[in-house]
């Protein structure tokens, strides 16, 4: 008996137990039941969607770089597209006009495709950014996916005065129209928190 425990202790693994590890992503998802793959069904879905996880982001200082969106068929079949961005990105409306344009090259691949079920966005790559780091204003290419740059800027000013108004009055205190006047949500925001991750 004593020679199998020493021989228990001898195999030890010496490395330390972390019961709290930070997570390399955020994301959300939403149930549509079965919508018709338009317009006024994806935006104002993809709106609340990257309102939630942006707003993650920014109260956790952890902006990322790779944004992926979900997209399932009335089948429950799934496709999903991703893209790295050059620079990392919490801004709410940067996120969903990538994800916008990610869900509309999914569609795209499936034109058959007439009817979804549910759409998803997760964000990748987190990096720790206190700060926003400016761009000097050259202006050499589209500027929605530059956080750094006069429009990104202007985007992230908004969000972060959003944020301020929702911590001091509570969460459905402000938010965007489009997403308030779209398609109801069948499932309360407070039970989605509950699936979110800790950053």
């Amino acid at each position: 008996m004593g020679r199998k425990l020493s021989a228990l202790a001898w195999n030890r693994d010496p490395r330390e137990i972390k019961t709290q590890r930070r997570s390399h992503s955020a994301g959300a998802q939403s149930a549509l039941g079965r919508r018709p793959a338009e317009e006024r069904v994806i935006r104002p879905a993809l709106l609340h969607l990257a309102d939630r996880i942006a707003t993650h982001l920014r109260a956790k200082s952890r902006p990322g770089r790779t944004v992926t969106a979900r997209v399932r068929f009335a089948d429950m079949c799934s496709v999903t597209r991703s893209v790295t961005l050059a620079a990392p990105i919490s801004a709410t409306r940067m996120l969903a006009e990538v994800a916008e344009a990610l869900v509309h090259a999914a569609l795209a691949d499936h034109p058959h495709e007439k009817t979804i079920s549910l759409l998803a966005i997760s964000v990748s790559n987190l990096e720790e950014h206190p700060v926003l780091q400016l761009e000097l204003p050259f202006e050499l290419e589209d500027g929605r996916c530059r956080p750094g740059c006069r429009s990104g800027m202007a985007r992230w000013a908004a969000d972060r005065a959003i944020d301020a108004v929702r911590d001091r009055f509570g969460w459905e205190a402000i938010g965007y129209g489009s997403v308030a006047l779209g398609i109801p949500r069948s499932i309360p925001d407070d039970f989605r928190q509950l699936a979110e991750k800790n950053l």
